[in-house]
């Protein structure tokens, strides 16, 4: 009915719309993804018809944008690091590659926060961005320029990236469908910062879309070869599933309540399902997610199978050149001299003090490998549990800095391996996306892919801003 080039202008004449006042594209390629555009309706015309282009091509002129983090070939890859800011991709990240080579379309990369290690996507590079919902709010992080930029409705398909909730908690809070797949599924190379020894467990790479209905053609394509482990063939019977329902964390000293607005919509889910599937949603409650935050922080900072130590943050930081000293940036960022962020900084300090008590941690690691098999027995071939995707709804700009520690809802299921899907439940009272987070076992990602799909013509989805 469209041409590819018409497609491709719509949005990027959204983009330019909108950009100015989210902030998310912070390098465009617009006239090459026109060049591209033109291609494709070249091959429509010369194609017969007969189903090949669509086999060959599952994505064929469909606009994606791809978080800062991933190289995309010419365009910028700092990770919001101030002395990486002349540092421009030659190559693509390999799931870039694959949705390239299914005819996808980058319109450009978007923001992050400075290393992708906070859940605010604000840095030294490109700023700060801002909320469609509310400008006066976070998009989340680090994935939080793909958030924005697909609640504006100004990409079809976005690229993201997780290791304590970056996909989930910009999902979450910009009224989004976001996937975390089972652990070890989708290749992670050509991102920066990437996982090394015991991390590269937790980081998992996944799509960000509008609608639900997107995530799984998107997920084969980013996984490759590899979707053979996720049953995504398998018809899922939802009548059949295993609900199991946790309304809060049990209570951590470390995080925040969840809000009223949030566990009145997990509510309205539990009825939804027990009304019209006729399922009975069990409630539990799991001692050890209330350790959600430490058992992450310590499984994170722990040596793999070959001894190898978790990369400090600190190196990171100083990116080849020589380590940060946390202490010292503090004085410097005081008197606005450092070219780090707060949150960055206080991560060095926090990584400096988990050093202090290695016995503590191994405590925690080993509480974190008996959790995995707990949640394992407890879902099964066909369980699915509902879980917040974060304790409250999306925060003002900087307030995280107070809450610190508020993305154990979504961290601990990175260091547990499960795969995870946050899904849109309309609009707070404020105006503010809910949603909630729908966990399977490992390779059951087509579980919670069906949950979504069936909860989003339940409660409606993603809502354009500004509609209310």
């Amino acid at each position: 009915q469209v041409t590819c080039v018409e497609v491709v202008e719509a949005y990027v004449e959204r983009i330019k719309e909108v950009n100015p006042l989210i902030n998310a594209v912070v390098k465009d390629r617009f006239e090459e993804a026109l060049q591209e555009a033109r291609q494709v309706d070249k091959l429509l015309s010369e194609s017969p018809g007969d189903g090949y282009l669509e086999e060959k091509f599952p994505l064929l002129g469909v606009p994606i944008t791809v978080k800062e983090a991933f190289s995309l070939h010419g365009m910028p890859n700092t990770s919001g690091l101030v002395n990486r800011r002349n540092v421009v991709a030659t190559s693509d990240a390999t799931v870039v590659s694959r949705l390239k080579q299914a005819g996808a379309i980058p319109l450009g990369v978007t923001n992050c926060s400075e290393l992708c290690m906070w859940y605010e996507s604000s840095n030294r590079v490109y700023g700060r961005t801002n909320n469609p919902y509310d400008l006066q709010r976070i998009v989340g992080g680090s994935s939080g320029g793909e958030g924005g930029v697909l609640a504006a409705a100004c990409s079809v398909i976005g690229v993201g990236s997780d290791i304590g909730g970056s996909i989930r908690m910009p999902a979450f809070f910009n009224g989004v469908f976001g996937h975390k797949p089972t652990t070890g599924v989708v290749p992670n190379d050509g991102q920066f910062p990437n996982a090394r020894g015991v991390r590269t467990s937790y980081l998992c790479t996944g799509p960000m879309c509008r609608y639900a209905e997107d995530l799984e053609p998107v997920l084969r394509v980013m996984a490759g070869p590899g979707v053979n482990k996720l049953k995504l063939n398998e018809k899922v019977s939802l009548e059949k599933i295993k609900f199991h329902c946790m309304d809060h964390d049990g209570g951590s000293v470390f995080v925040s309540p969840v809000d009223k607005e949030i566990l009145q919509a997990q509510k309205k889910v539990v009825e939804h399902l027990e009304g019209e599937l006729g399922v009975q949603v069990q409630r539990v409650a799991i001692h050890k997610m209330k350790y959600s935050f430490q058992i992450w922080s310590a499984m994170m900072s722990s040596t793999d199978s070959n001894g190898q130590e978790a990369q400090l943050f600190t190196d990171l930081l100083g990116d080849h050149g020589k380590p940060v000293w946390p202490l010292w940036e503090l004085m410097k960022w005081l008197v606005g001299m450092s070219s780090h962020t707060l949150p960055a900084i206080a991560l060095g300090l926090t990584e400096k003090l988990m050093k202090l008590n290695p016995g503590a941690n191994a405590k925690l690691v080993s509480m974190g490998k008996s959790l995995q098999e707990e949640m394992e027995a407890l879902l099964g071939p066909d369980g699915v549990l509902l879980y917040p995707s974060h304790p409250t709804v999306a925060p003002r700009h900087h307030s995280p800095i107070c809450t610190p520690f508020n993305f154990a809802y979504t961290a601990i299921f990175n260091v547990l391996g499960l795969p995870v899907t946050q899904c849109p439940l309309g609009l707070s009272s404020e105006g503010l996306p809910l949603g909630i987070q729908l966990v399977a076992a490992s390779y059951n990602d087509h579980l919670t892919l069906a949950v979504a799909r069936y909860l989003e013509k339940a409660f409606g989805g993603w809502v354009v801003p500004g509609k209310v």
